[in-house]
């Protein structure tokens, strides 16, 4: 059997950069308590990893205020701003890893929302990184994930419209978006805000996927970017698997297929994509 593993599959910048700052607070201060305001990252296996190291995720505002004084880490998907004035109010240490590509987006909506402007998130409104990015906003403010909440978008006529995104949200739909609401009789500044990273791991995950007789998409079921990597891939090939790690493939499923494409979300370690390939390599 053929493997193709994609080079882009695994941790990317931000990522790497906020698990980094885990481990060094973790290191830098053994005697204090260390917190991340929500799972640093969307991975079970990380965040078991640290919290079996004595790393609490705080997971609501209201339990901040009843913590014994440490240093909080915000989380790689960043937070409102009230979360962040809160957390200087209870006397905190802040270490923030906010991805900086996110923290780009918090100041456009930021100043851009301050001049007037009616913002517009593309992405998923359940999302803590979207949560986030409206948090920062001084106006008004749209999240809008679907054709239908495009086509359905209305803004008080006299203000600018600013349009940014999810940075890992698919770009081919963020596109057919932004079409639909630049035909709407509004002055429009879209900013594409999508991470390159996510761009073209998403274009190497679509052409391995057309060269493949199966496709292995490995990443955490909560994780943004995973999820639209495996609805690309299972577009492309309909014999893709979504698995956390390699206890949740079935190899009976490979059996009688010639190649097979790797690919993994941004949020994945690489200890588990090498686990998941070098079985598949040896088994087959």
């Amino acid at each position: 059997m053929k493997v193709k593993l994609a080079k882009t599959a695994g941790f990317c910048f931000g990522v790497k950069r906020a698990v980094d700052t885990v481990y060094e607070q973790l290191r830098e201060n053994p005697d204090v308590p260390i917190y991340t305001f929500g799972p640093i990252i969307h991975n079970d296996e990380v965040i078991k990893d640290m919290e079996a190291r004595g790393v609490h995720v705080v997971r609501t505002e209201e339990t901040l205020e009843d913590l014994p004084e440490g240093i909080m880490i915000i989380r790689s998907h960043g937070v409102e701003r009230r979360v962040c004035d809160k957390l200087e109010g209870v006397g905190m240490t802040i270490v923030d890893a906010t991805c900086p590509f996110v923290k780009k987006i918090h100041n456009i909506v930021d100043q851009e929302s301050g001049n007037g402007k009616h913002i517009v998130i593309i992405g998923n409104p359940s999302h803590p990184e979207v949560e986030g990015i409206r948090g920062w906003a001084n106006g008004p403010v749209t999240v809008i994930q679907t054709v239908e909440e495009a086509e359905k978008f209305a803004a008080d006529s006299t203000k600018s419209v600013c349009v940014v995104s999810q940075t890992t949200f698919n770009y081919n739909k963020f596109k057919e978006l932004v079409e639909i609401l630049s035909k709407k009789s509004y002055d429009v500044s879209v900013l594409n805000t999508i991470c390159s990273a996510t761009k073209e791991r998403q274009t190497e995950a679509k052409v391995i996927a057309e060269e493949v007789d199966a496709m292995i998409v490995i990443g955490d079921k909560h994780s943004s970017n995973t999820q639209k990597l495996f609805e690309i891939c299972n577009t492309a090939c309909k014999a893709t698997y979504y698995i956390q790690t390699l206890d949740d493939l079935d190899m009976n499923q490979l059996r009688s297929v010639d190649t097979v494409g790797i690919t993994a979300g941004a949020s994945t370690p690489n200890n588990i994509i090498e686990e998941v390939q070098n079985n598949v390599r040896i088994i087959f």
